[in-house]
């Protein structure tokens, strides 16, 4: 680990499997957002990915909820639907997919997921400590629009994230929203732009890549998200604002 090389604000190299490094860090904090994980399944060996990525996010809700910090948020996954790293191509059961979709993961990473919503929800009964689990699709940074003609009109790509993704601005002020407001208990919000990433229509995308799924919760007209976001915007009152077509010049 190394300190950025743009260094915005103050920057503390911490061990976050160390739950005395993690109260040391934590001490004067009045909030807390948690990405600190490995991001992905199968970059690591299955028990490290767990052991990493749910011992680090109990030693930050545990020191922060004991601290008496009254916010914070978590970066869980759509992942934890168990869709996304599937190797028996497991298909949704309806779309949009929300909150209620069932999680079944087979991975250590989707697991991992999922035990950390629980430690949300634990840490909360404990402490009272509102705990904001974030269920994010693909974050897309500004630069990865360059990348967007390459597989926008072939829905084989990226039909595991179901066309997914979400912009890193709109997902900080998701972040930002969520440990604004220290009444929201333990809860767990799908993060996702309000429409696909694909310059395929959504029931087109859904009938190519996923002809057996016939429950279609909402009427699919257009480039609407598969990922469900209603929940987030009712409860943060959030909106996100960019969409890839703002910065992608279509043929």
């Amino acid at each position: 680990m190394k300190k950025p090389d743009e260094e915005l604000c103050p920057t503390v190299i911490t061990d976050l499997t160390d739950l005395g490094q993690v109260y040391g860090v934590l001490k004067d904090a009045e909030a807390v957002i948690h990405t600190g994980a490995i991001p992905v399944a199968y970059s690591h060996p299955d028990e490290v990915t767990f052991q990493n990525n749910v011992t680090s996010t109990y030693n930050v809700l545990e020191a922060a909820g004991t601290l008496g910090i009254r916010r914070s948020a978590i970066a869980s996954s759509e992942s934890s639907y168990g869709i996304v790293f599937s190797k028996k191509g497991l298909e949704p059961e309806y779309v949009p997919i929300d909150e209620e979709h069932p999680q079944r993961p087979e991975d250590s990473y989707g697991l991992s997921k999922i035990v950390n919503e629980q430690t949300a929800k634990m840490i909360n009964n404990r402490t009272g400590m509102s705990v904001v689990s974030l269920r994010l699709g693909n974050i897309i940074t500004p630069n990865m629009y360059d990348m967007f003609p390459d597989f926008i009109h072939d829905p084989e790509q990226r039909k595991t994230i179901l066309w997914s993704y979400i912009d890193a601005r709109d997902a900080a002020t998701a972040f930002r929203l969520a440990i604004e407001n220290d009444n929201l208990g333990a809860i767990e919000l799908n993060i996702a732009a309000d429409d696909t990433s694909m310059d395929v229509s959504s029931d087109e995308l859904m009938a190519t890549a996923f002809p057996e799924v016939h429950d279609f919760r909402e009427e699919l007209h257009g480039y609407e998200t598969l990922l469900s976001n209603k929940k987030a915007k009712t409860a943060l009152d959030w909106q996100p604002v960019h969409q890839w077509r703002d910065y992608v010049k279509l043929k």
